[in-house]
């Protein structure tokens, strides 16, 4: 049996508020959509709930608001099994809340309201010390003050943690705070934000991870969507084939991925496994509605990596 992976995820917890439609509507105009669904997500929150259902012992780092949210955000960790111990709520300020709009293609557009995520700061990474110097991984995106995301980068490299940043939602980066790190993980929209290279095709990606590796960067992977990841390390680039599923929402598939990955290579797994591993779990998380919910357990993935392998 594989060992249990620690993962401590320092990052956001928010609303989701997720609507469908046959279509976006224009700008200034006012549509029927078909269905409504509340539920728990959040970048952070979302990979930590996936790290979990994957097999993982997880840690989250993080603030909600004072409000109707807050306690039943804490709670569904609670609930998921994920430690709350270092998840406060903030006087003050909202939860984070995130409307979404999906197409019947699976197509979505998401708003995100930061809320109490803006008041994770660098304090609250040392207040969780002894807790992330005993995890395997320490998981981060920038739905958090990006002052935070680079102090807890440098927190991990100075502790020999291994350190994986979802840059998402995209913003301009300082490459000289990414120095060293472990994995950087965005699609294809964020990598190309965040280096100015287009990323329509396998080949683009290749160029836009290459630049971020020879920007100090260890280790790149560019999710790909329907058509996969690319793998991009010092040595070179490999495209990472995807698996086909009959998507309906692909809302949380990145977090899908990344909660996972980290997962599988705490484990042991070898790397390029692990992302081939973590593609199919992303693919099945595009299967169902919503993030958390539509995300699968251990042994239903187990299932469907063997039939597929």
């Amino acid at each position: 049996m594989a060992r249990r992976p620690r993962i401590a995820v320092i990052g956001s917890a928010n609303i989701d508020l997720t609507t469908f439609a046959d279509r976006f509507p224009k700008p200034g105009e006012t549509i029927f959509g078909n269905k409504f669904d509340l539920g728990f997500g959040g970048k952070g929150a979302n990979q930590a709930v996936a790290a979990r259902l994957c097999g993982a012992e997880v840690f989250m780092v993080a603030r909600v608001g004072n409000d109707l949210f807050g306690p039943a955000t804490i709670e569904n960790f609670r609930k998921q099994g994920i430690d709350t111990t270092h998840v406060k709520q903030v006087d003050g300020l909202s939860s984070g809340v995130a409307p979404i709009f999906v197409e019947p293609s699976g197509q979505n557009r998401i708003l995100v309201v930061k809320g109490a995520n803006d008041a994770v700061r660098p304090a609250d990474v040392d207040a969780a010390s002894d807790m992330l110097k005993s995890s395997d991984c320490i998981v981060l995106q920038f739905e958090i003050p990006v002052d935070t995301v680079y102090y807890a980068i440098a927190f991990a490299r100075k502790h020999g943690i291994r350190c994986i940043l979802n840059p998402a939602p995209a913003q301009p980066v300082d490459m000289a705070a990414l120095n060293g790190l472990d994995y950087f993980v965005p699609n294809e929209s964020e990598g190309e934000t965040i280096t100015g290279i287009p990323v329509r095709t396998v080949e683009e990606a290749g160029h836009c991870a290459g630049k971020l590796v020879a920007g100090g960067i260890k280790r790149v992977i560019i999710t790909l969507g329907a058509k996969g990841s690319l793998l991009a390390t010092g040595e070179g680039t490999e495209s990472i084939d995807p698996y086909v599923v009959k998507s309906i929402d692909s809302t949380g598939a990145g977090d899908a991925f990344i909660g996972s990955f980290a997962v599988f290579l705490g484990e042991g797994v070898p790397e390029k496994e692990a992302v081939r591993r973590a593609n199919l779990y992303a693919a099945l998380s595009t299967t169902g509605i919503g993030t958390q919910k539509s995300f699968y357990d251990r042994a239903r993935f187990d299932r469907e990596w063997l039939a597929r392998s």
